[in-house]
């Protein structure tokens, strides 16, 4: 597959939630926070974060890169095209997200840039009839056309497609994907915060279940349990993050970072 980057939305502040989405608590971390978080383990080229001037933004993982747009309030194009020229060289492929999609799932990303073939710039899901340009994979080659289009002040990303060679994906297509159909079957991870009362009923919802493995002596046990983060299921089974536990995440070690994401059907190990 071609080398995969991704581009993350930071977006401003919300009328609607009171402040930036980006800095909303996620769990002990940020809806910024976590979604980077995912990316980071979704693809294998950098994760890019496209602010506004000045916008002050939560912290975020180790080489994560930021980005300024080049004009403020221009809408999602304009957020594609900065992260673009940050790409450039790095990758063939970037998966564009939004900040405030914290059911996200790796899974869903690599199955939406699976669909990319090479003669295609644009993988867009089309779901129940709507477009998806924030959960979308692109072929950074859109940048001159892209670049034309801000020139003109034509900001709509449907402008954007009637330039390119865009595969539309249906659901049913995503679903086809074995691993998405086991973690991700309503498609939660196109699943956006709009209001306040969408934020609090998805932050009231129970974490992703996860199965972990606990070496607190001479014998291991394993068990199921439900967490947002690493440190929520290290809670939940009794332990404590220290540099001298070795933590694998689905077998490979990663560093003991407290608000490292967790997704359905992760299998962590504490010894």
């Amino acid at each position: 597959m071609d080398a995969a980057a991704a581009i993350v939305l930071a977006g401003g502040r919300s009328t609607r939630m009171g402040m930036a989405k980006a800095a909303l608590d996620w769990h002990g971390s940020t809806l910024l926070r976590r979604v980077t978080g995912i990316l980071a383990r979704s693809v294998d080229g950098p994760v890019v974060v496209v602010r506004a001037a000045g916008q002050e933004l939560p912290e975020l993982p180790p080489g994560v890169e930021v980005v300024t747009d080049a004009r403020e309030g221009r809408g999602p194009l304009e957020g594609l095209a900065a992260g673009l020229r940050a790409l450039a060289g790095r990758a063939q492929i970037a998966y564009l997200s939004s900040t405030d999609v914290p059911l996200l799932h790796p899974a869903f990303v690599r199955a939406v840039i699976s669909t990319l073939g090479d003669a295609d710039d644009v993988a867009l899901p089309e779901i129940a009839g709507h477009h998806q340009p924030l959960a979308a994979a692109y072929r950074p080659r859109i940048l001159d056309a892209l670049e034309d289009l801000l020139a003109a002040d034509e900001l709509r990303p449907a402008s954007l497609y009637a330039r390119c060679r865009v595969r539309r994906v249906a659901a049913e297509e995503l679903l086809r994907d074995p691993t998405v159909a086991l973690l991700d079957p309503r498609l939660d991870s196109l699943r956006n915060l709009n209001d306040r009362s969408e934020y609090q009923r998805a932050h009231a919802a129970d974490g992703p279940q996860v199965a972990v493995e606990w070496r607190g002596g001479p014998t291991a046990r394993s068990e199921t349990v439900r967490g947002w983060s690493l440190v929520e299921v290290a809670d939940a089974v009794g332990t404590r993050l220290d540099p001298r536990v070795v933590v694998r995440l689905n077998g490979v070690c990663v560093p003991d970072d407290p608000r490292l994401p967790l997704v359905a059907g992760d299998a962590v190990a504490f010894g």
